[in-house]
């Protein structure tokens, strides 16, 4: 079922968050994002996001060089014509762009949430559609707790207590060098007979070889993986780790597309993946890391940079498919941004488990709340 791209509009998103949100490359205090809206024509709506940071301590790509590609490059590229499906506008998105995921992620994830629109469904049936699968009603929900400004392991097991107390299925925190025992010591202790597992990511915050001593170190603390302790391209470094340490490697930002998941099952290496929607360019790419997972026998979860609302519906979609076994970190709207204040609000039951929509992203959007936190972006003509 082809369609026509007639209409396109890109906003800067701002969301204060109600405390800062501090991992080992960087601090947040507020998340901006840029927002695409796709229009056939004919009504149908399609949204997505482009999430990077503002200062690229986290990936190559910031919120600036993703906001200029999108509106001087990619969105006048796709105005006025005509795809037969969101994997032809993946397609036509990296004709002459190389890398940039995140800024193709906002138009690619529209392109699929337009598809929904014009097809009465919702994001994950598509995904499930492709592959043959059918996508669960409910996904099961992780926290994600950041370094505490104040570097006090008490304030740290206090949060973990009241993710316990919250219903949340996995808890995480983020380590760094000089910030890593310790904490996971209190957090271990927090979490009490909960019998919640624990996980910790580092954000490629070690280096390898040398700090190998301290990553050891944590291989007896009973955590469910180590998430991505090594810089993204030190991949031979994670493949090693991963055959020296008993608990599970997972890779995140390593995990940069199908090339990459590729390799890793070449390598043999870690079977526990980290797999963001934006981070690998899209919907579309995310279909191919999940083929290759599912023929390398590897566990999926879905991860989050966190987006808003709007952006979180892809993560949301892709958790509900299978191999995607572990909780996400997909979490309620209020944890990040306070009650009723993001553009899609995100809910979770008290058992820990998040809804997956059937229906496309424009009939969750809250008018009022977008109006107010986003602003309009020029697209070249």
């Amino acid at each position: 079922m082809s369609f026509r791209i007639d209409r396109i509009e890109l906003f800067d998103l701002t969301l204060p968050l109600v405390e800062p949100f501090v991992i080992s490359g960087g601090t947040m205090h507020e998340r901006r994002s840029v927002i695409a809206v796709l229009h056939d024509g004919e009504g149908a709506v399609g949204y997505g996001e482009s999430p990077p940071f503002e200062l690229p301590f986290y990936s190559e790509e910031t919120l600036a060089g993703a906001r200029h590609l999108l509106s001087r490059v990619l969105a006048p590229r796709l105005l006025g014509q005509r795809f037969e499906s969101p994997e032809a506008v993946d397609a036509a998105l990296r004709i002459g762009v190389r890398g940039n995921p995140f800024a193709r992620a906002a138009l690619e994830t529209a392109a699929w949430d337009l598809e929904a629109d014009r097809r009465g469904t919702g994001l994950a049936d598509l995904l499930a559609e492709r592959l043959g699968r059918t996508s669960a009603d409910t996904i099961p929900c992780g926290v994600a707790l950041g370094i505490p400004p104040d570097r006090r392991v008490e304030t740290l097991a206090g949060w973990v207590g009241e993710a316990v107390e919250r219903g949340y299925r996995r808890v995480k925190i983020k380590v760094m060098r000089g910030w890593d025992a310790a904490p996971v010591a209190a957090a271990r202790q927090a979490l009490g007979a909960s019998g919640l597992p624990l996980t910790v990511d580092a954000n490629g915050g070690y280096d390898w070889p040398t700090d190998e001593p301290a990553l050891r170190a944590l291989d007896d603390a009973g955590l469910l993986y180590i998430e991505q302790p090594l810089a993204p391209d030190e991949l031979i470094g994670h493949v090693e780790l991963s055959r020296r340490c008993r608990t599970p490697i997972c890779l995140d930002e390593a995990l940069r597309d199908a090339g990459a998941a590729r390799q890793v099952a070449t390598l043999n290496g870690p079977r526990v993946w980290n797999l963001k929607v934006h981070r690998v360019g899209g919907l579309t790419e995310t279909l191919r890391v999940w083929r290759v997972a599912a023929g390398f026998g590897a566990t999926l979860w879905a991860g989050t940079m966190p987006e808003s609302g709007i952006g979180s519906q892809a993560a949301l979609a892709a958790a509900s498919l299978p191999l995607f076994e572990f909780p996400s970190d997909l979490e309620p709207s209020a944890r990040w941004f306070g009650e009723d204040r993001d553009v899609v609000e995100l809910t979770m039951t008290g058992g820990g488990r998040m809804a997956v929509p059937r229906t496309s992203i424009r009939h969750l959007v809250d008018p009022g709340r977008f109006a107010a936190a986003a602003r309009p972006l020029d697209i070249a003509s």
